[in-house]
This record gives structure tokens, C-alpha cells and sequence, in this order.
């Protein structure tokens, strides 16, 4: 029998700095609870808006699997690793901090917000040397089909990570049902809606809740609303 969590978007941490507003999923910075420390390996999810011209200045990161995933407006990257890059919608960011980077991410345009997820995952070495990857998700790709965007392997679809990890974005029609298989035993997943809604066995999930299932095979998840929108993160659950 499978287990779930279910985290209502309105349940999640927040952290108000003016320039900076974010919803945490996850213990993070000033909001703690100990009930809510990770999903498995997933241990940072960050939903996060920055005002027009705005950022975070740089910051060192070390052994820690980190991926950025824009949903609205252009984020610039900059790194100790000599990357220079601007992230938008459709693409998906990852960092491998390993033995330690410094970065600094910041809203590119002065007059609109730039909203993105930010997700951290333990990884299963550590020490590595740093690296920086990113790809673009085109939509059509994604349309009613679970597409592939991150996984353990160089050579496999997606970018790729320390850590038998694999990520998923779906948009979907109404209606629409697509089944998951857990690629590795012992892995759960967390899901969370990016837009729309969905039901997954039987639980009903809206715009920025998240559900994590493991102790399964398999699972059903189907659209409610043209357009929804989905992200699939599998971790190990140890």
C-alpha cells in the first residue's frame, strides 16, 4: 500500500523581504518545522519571486545538488566557475556545488518580477568537482506526455545530477491520465503543480500543492483544467 503526504500551498513557509517573496515547502532560512524537514533526498523547495532588478548577491553552496527552474520573466546566473547565463521559462538550471562554488542570481529586467523554483537535493557524493549544466524544455514536448528533464545519467534525456534522482514536467489537457512508474526501488516521488489542477489516486491537488508518494511502483495522476502544469521530482527515500 502506498504512503502519501499531502502539503497544501497555503501550508508551506513564507518569507516576506520586499525584493524577495518565498513560499517554502521545506525548513528553510527563518521557518522551521521539524515535520517538514525533506521529502527523502529532496531537501529544498523554494517557490520564489523577485522584484524587477533585484537578486541575490553571491553565495557559496557546497556538496549539494542544485537546480532552478524559471516560470516566469529571466534570471541571470553568475558563477566562480566562470558560467554567465540567463535562465527563462522552459529552462531548467542544475549545479553540481560539490567541493564549493560561489553564485549570484538576479532578476535581469527592471520592470517585471522573475519568479523560479529553486530545489536542493543531498547528493549520493560528495566532494565532487563543481559543474554547471542547463537545457531548454520546449513545450511541445511536454504537452500530455511526462517528459524527462533531469536524471542520474550524462548520456540520458535531461540534465543530469549526483543522485539517483529523476525529474519530470508534464502539461496536460483536461482529462488527461498519464501513469508513473518509479524508475528505482526504493525511491519516492514529490509532485508539485506548477499551474491548474490535478487528482492523483483520488487526492485532488491545486496550483503550488505538493504530494509525495512512495512505498509504490506505480502511480495514476490526471488533469483537471486544459494547460495544468506538473513537476515529478523521484529521490531516495534513504
Amino acid at each position: 500500500m502506498s504512503k502519501t503526504i499531502l502539503h497544501k500551498a497555503d501550508t508551506r513557509g513564507k518569507a516576506d523581504h520586499g525584493w524577495l517573496k518565498s513560499f517554502h515547502t521545506f525548513s528553510f532560512a527563518g521557518y522551521h518545522d521539524p515535520q517538514r524537514m525533506h521529502f527523502g533526498a529532496l531537501r529544498v523547495l523554494n517557490d520564489d519571486t523577485v522584484h524587477g532588478g533585484m537578486g541575490f548577491g553571491t553565495h557559496p553552496h557546497d556538496n549539494m545538488e542544485i537546480i532552478s527552474i524559471p516560470l516566469e520573466g529571466d534570471l541571470q546566473h553568475r558563477d566562480s566557475m566562470g558560467n554567465v547565463a540567463v535562465i527563462k521559462k522552459g529552462d531548467i538550471q542544475v549545479m553540481s556545488a560539490g567541493t564549493g562554488i560561489q553564485h549570484s542570481e538576479y532578476n535581469k529586467n527592471a520592470d517585471e518580477a522573475v519568479k523560479f523554483l529553486q530545489i536542493w537535493i543531498f547528493p549520493n557524493k560528495r566532494n565532487v568537482t563543481p559543474r554547471y549544466d542547463q537545457m531548454t524544455i520546449r513545450e511541445e514536448d511536454k504537452r500530455d506526455v511526462l517528459l524527462q528533464v533531469l536524471s542520474p545519467d550524462p548520456n540520458d534525456a535531461g540534465v543530469w545530477i549526483h543522485q539517483d534522482a529523476w525529474f519530470h514536467i508534464g502539461n496536460c489537457s483536461a482529462g488527461k491520465t498519464l501513469e508513473y512508474s518509479i524508475k528505482k526501488t526504493g525511491n519516492g516521488v514529490y509532485a508539485f503543480v506548477l499551474s491548474g489542477s490535478f487528482n492523483i489516486e483520488g487526492l485532488e491537488l491545486d496550483s503550488r500543492d505538493g504530494l509525495g508518494i512512495w512505498d509504490t511502483e506505480e502511480f495514476t495522476l490526471r488533469s483537471n483544467s486544459d494547460g495544468s502544469e506538473i513537476l515529478l521530482m523521484e529521490v531516495p527515500m534513504r
